[in-house]
C-alpha cells in the first residue's frame, strides 16, 4: 500500500493508524498547491479531487476520503484493537465519532486556512470550534481516549485535526481535558513516529 499525504494535513491520521497497526506501507508526498507529487507527476492524475489522503492499494484500486482509509487499514490488522468488529455496537460509536470529527472539526477548520475566507467569518469559524471542544471537554473529563481506554482510529484522526489550533492561535488551555489528551495522544510512539516522518518533529 501507497499512502499519498501533505505534512500535518488530514492525510496524518491514515499515517498515524498504518503506523499503530504495522502494516506495510510506502508514503508519497504531495504538494497540494501545485497538485504535484514530490517526484514530479501530476496528482489529479491519482485523485481527481486534488485532496489527500489517497491510499493506493496493491491491486492497484484506491480509496479517498480519511475516514473510509482509516476503517479499511485497522480491518487489515483486527489484533491492533484500532477498530471494534464489524457489526458491533462500539463499532458504529467509532464511526459516529469519525463522522463528528469531520463535520463539526474538520469542516469548521477549513475555512481558516483558506486564503480568501473574509476575516470578518474567521471569528464565527473560531467560535463554531470553541462550541465542539467544549462538548470534547466534558465527554474526555473520565477516559483516555474516545472511546475509553482503548486507542482507536477515531482517536488518530481527532488528534489530527486538533494538532491544527496550533496553526490558529487557539489556545487549549481553555479546555484542559482536551489539552492533556492531545499530550497523551501525541506522546505515543508510532504517533512520534509519523509526526517525524513527516516533519513535525525532530528526529531524536
Amino acid at each position: 500500500m501507497k499512502l499519498y499525504f501533505s505534512p500535518g494535513a488530514c492525510s496524518l491520521s491514515p499515517h498515524i493508524v498504518l503506523r499503530e497497526t504495522g502494516v506495510p506501507f510506502e508514503l508519497e508526498q504531495v504538494d497540494l498547491r501545485a497538485k504535484k507529487t514530490k517526484d514530479g507527476a501530476d496528482f489529479l492524475q491519482v485523485n481527481p479531487k486534488g485532496q489527500v489522503p489517497v491510499l493506493a492499494l496493491d491491486d492497484g484500486d484506491r480509496l479517498t476520503e480519511g475516514p473510509a482509509i482509516v476503517q479499511y487499514i485497522a480491518d487489515k490488522a483486527p489484533g491492533s484493537g484500532l477498530v471494534p468488529p464489524a457489526g458491533s455496537k462500539e463499532r458504529y460509536q467509532v464511526q459516529e465519532w469519525l463522522n463528528f470529527i469531520t463535520s463539526e472539526l474538520h469542516k469548521n477548520f477549513s475555512p481558516l486556512f483558506r486564503p480568501n475566507t473574509p476575516d470578518a467569518y474567521k471569528p464565527v469559524a473560531k467560535e463554531n470550534l470553541a462550541n465542539r471542544f467544549g462538548y470534547l471537554d466534558h465527554k474526555l473529563a473520565d477516559r483516555k481516549y474516545l472511546m475509553g481506554d482503548q486507542f482507536t482510529i477515531a482517536d488518530a484522526y481527532l488528534f489530527t485535526i486538533l494538532n491544527w489550533t496550533k496553526f490558529q492561535s487557539i489556545d487549549l488551555g481553555q479546555w484542559p481535558n482536551v489539552k492533556a489528551y492531545v499530550e497523551r495522544v501525541g506522546a505515543r510512539p508510532k504517533v512520534q513516529d509519523a509526526m517525524k516522518a513527516e516533519g513535525l518533529l525532530k528526529a531524536a
